[in-house]
Parts: structure tokens; C-alpha cells; sequence
């Protein structure tokens, strides 16, 4: 069964192919991207009120082109004590109405981490809504798919992955250590993960049991 993921971001697909790992080999699916698709695919008006109306919005457009279960995930970036207008949001790439790109969005989170002292804790939230078909679609945003709470600071680390810029300044409060220089994050699983899994296992058993047939 081929599934698609409602993404063109290179780096989100490839982070994503490594957790349907286990769920391919389980339940015969083959993930795909947007990118591998010989289709055109307007830029989504994300105009929802939270994370999950724009999952909802880009998955429901998707879905109306391709015409295959696709799914997509909306992230929005919650940062401790911040001003509301400083606050990020749903608009995490787009600043003050301009969006930015990779290095600028590393600059600007740097100097905001500055500006509050050094360093600023915060979150991901996230909202998934996958479409199956025309009337079946699982959607959800819960805790368990939110991220656990991380520094960003103001030295970026000297790795850089084309589409997760913030990564770079992302460090586990705990060990005080870059995610990057974790050795044992993934025995560990992060939290998004772990909901993940959850939610896309309760989507597939219902198929597999014959429930959406």
C-alpha cells in the first residue's frame, strides 16, 4: 500500500522514512513524498487556527490532486516567557511577513536566545490529519506528539540539515548537550516519535482489521 507524505521538504521525508521503518515492514506499505509524484502542487494557504487545521488544510488539498492516502503534520514552536508578539507559533519560518530561509531563520532564533539571556526553553506542538479516503481521515494532536522541552541558544552547532535549521541551536536540557552530539537520543525515542508510531499503528490495524474496507 503506498501511503504519501504531504511534504516537498527533503529532510522531513527522509526523518520520516526512518520511523515508517518498522511500520513497512509490518503492515506492507511503501512511503512516498510529494516529490516523487508527477503531479503540480499549489503552496497551501496555511491560514488554521492551530497546528491541526493546517495539517487539515494541506492534507485535504493533497488528497484532492493525488487521489491516495496521504498525510500531513503541522508544527508550531511555543517558547517560554516569550511576548505574544514575539512568540512564534504557527509562523515559525515566516518574520514579521517575511519568510526566511534556512541560515536567516538560524540568525534570527540565535539572537531572540540572546536577547532572553542566552538561552530560551520551548516546545513543539504538532497536529497530524491523514486522509485515507473520501470520508475516512484519522486526525489528531495530543501531547504524546508534541516534542519534550529543549533549549535553543545562541551558538549554532556545526552540523547543518538542509530543512531543520532550528536544530542547530536545539539543546537537550538535561545533558546540556546539542541533540546533535546525543549518542543515545534514538535508544531513548523521542517523545513525537513515540506518539507517532502510536497514532499511524491505530490508522493501519484499522485497515488491516477490514474496518475501512
Amino acid at each position: 500500500m503506498e501511503i504519501v507524505y504531504g511534504t516537498q521538504n527533503v529532510a522531513k521525508y527522509d526523518s520520516m522514512k526512518v520511523l515508517f521503518k518498522s511500520l513497512e515492514d509490518e503492515y506492507g506499505l511503501n512511503l512516498l513524498s510529494l516529490n516523487e509524484l508527477d503531479f503540480s502542487f499549489p503552496e497551501v494557504d496555511e491560514t488554521g487556527a492551530n497546528t491541526l487545521d493546517n495539517a487539515r488544510l494541506k492534507a485535504y488539498a493533497y488528497y484532492d490532486i493525488i487521489k491516495k492516502p496521504v498525510f500531513s503534520i503541522d508544527s508550531g514552536l511555543y517558547l517560554n516567557d516569550l511576548p505574544d508578539k514575539l512568540q512564534p507559533g504557527l509562523m515559525v519560518r515566516r518574520i514579521n511577513g517575511k519568510r526566511l530561509n534556512d541560515e536567516e531563520m538560524v540568525d534570527y532564533y540565535s539572537k531572540l536566545a540572546v536577547s532572553q539571556g542566552g538561552k530560551i526553553a520551548g516546545r513543539y506542538r504538532n497536529g497530524i490529519c491523514f486522509v485515507l479516503g473520501d470520508g475516512k481521515v484519522f486526525e489528531y494532536a495530543g501531547e504524546d506528539i508534541a516534542s519534550e522541552l529543549f533549549y535553543i541558544t545562541p551558538k549554532p552547532h556545526e552540523k547543518s540539515v538542509e530543512g531543520f535549521p532550528i536544530d542547530r541551536l536545539s539543546v537537550h536540557i538535561e545533558s546540556n548537550q546539542y541533540y546533535y552530539d546525543r549518542e543515545f537520543e534514538k535508544e531513548e525515542a523521542w517523545n513525537t516519535e513515540k506518539g507517532l508510531l502510536k497514532f499511524f499503528r491505530a490508522v493501519f490495524d484499522t485497515i488491516k482489521q477490514g474496518e475501512l474496507a
